[in-house]
This record gives C-alpha cells, structure tokens and sequence, in this order.
C-alpha cells in the first residue's frame, strides 16, 4: 500500500512541476520575444517611430522606452524581496516614472531606445532564468494582492502585449510581413 500511495504522491509532484516548468517557460518564451519583436522595430522610419499610436497617445518611442525604468524596477526593487523576510519596497509614482521615460525617449535616438529595451530585458531574462522552479507556484502579496509569481511576471506580459498590440495596429505591421505573432497569455 504504501508503495501505491507513494507512486501516487511522485506523480502529483511530478505533474506540478512540469505544471511550474511551463509556467517558467512560458515566461521566459516572452522575454525573448519581446526582445525580437522590439529589435523588429528598427526597420520603423523615424516618422513610423515618432508618430503617436493614436491622437493624445504616445509614440512608438515613448511605448518602447517606458519599458526601461519599469524593467529595472523589478529587477532591483521587487525580485531581490519577493520571497524574503523584507517589505516589499513601495513601488515608483507611476505617472511621473512614464512621464520621464517618455521624455527621455522623444529625445534620444531610435538606436537607442532599442539597445536600452533590449539590454534591461536581457537583465530581466537572465533573472527569470536563475528563479528556482520551486519558487513559481508560491504566493505572495504586493499591498492587499496576493499572487504567486507566475500570476505577476503573466500580468506584466499581458501589460507588454497590451503596448506591441498598440504598435502592432498603430503602424499596420501585420500587413507588412511582421513575423512575430504575439497573443495575451
């Protein structure tokens, strides 16, 4: 009998980890292609990269530089506590975190918006990578919300489809060939 029930408990352990594994992987996917699409973005003309998705909204270079200071953020500011005895530190002021980015972006270079996504995202990555795989069912809280930590890192790509879904329709990149296909999780 308890051979039985040990076989059992094996394979429930067995299927939550391949369960957190997909979780793991499915966000590392992300990284990666939220990396190439923005690179994708380089064949934009500088009007395409300048011009507001829609009347009162920002640019393609205002979307894609806002990243930087949010990508950072959780690299520095969240994923170092998240499962630690520390408070989580209180999060930036959003509007004005956005307002600077999107002022730093309108003055910069395409080029260079570009390497900043790309080179924080990396750092991202590379972070997500070395989580243990243990770690992606726990749960725990931001203020009165609490989560585990495949349910914040899918919120925060939910937020980036949410923006290349802008870009996306905004700049017609479905009816130019745009090989990347990206859906909400």
């Amino acid at each position: 009998m308890g051979r039985c029930f040990n076989g059992v408990g094996e394979n429930l352990i067995n299927k939550r980890d391949d369960l957190v594994n997909r979780f793991k992987e499915e966000i590392i996917k992300h990284q990666i292609d939220s990396i190439e699409f923005v690179k994708s973005l380089n064949a934009l003309s500088e009007k395409e990269w300048r011009t507001q998705i829609e009347d009162g909204k920002w640019t393609v270079a205002e979307i894609i530089g806002h990243f930087k200071p949010w990508d950072e953020f959780i690299l520095h500011e969240r994923l170092p506590y998240l499962f630690s005895e520390h408070e989580l530190p209180k999060g930036p002021e959003s509007g004005k975190t956005n307002a600077e980015s999107a002022t730093i972006s309108r003055a910069e270079k395409q080029q260079v918006t570009i390497d900043k996504f790309i080179s924080s995202r990396k750092e991202l990555y590379k972070a997500i990578v070395e989580i243990p795989n243990d770690r992606w069912a726990e749960k725990f809280s931001i203020g009165n919300t609490t989560l585990s930590l495949y349910e914040y890192f899918r919120g925060l790509a939910q937020h980036d489809h949410h923006h290349f879904d802008q870009i996306k329709n905004s700049i017609h990149l479905e009816e130019r060939g745009n090989p990347f296909n990206f859906r909400t999780p």
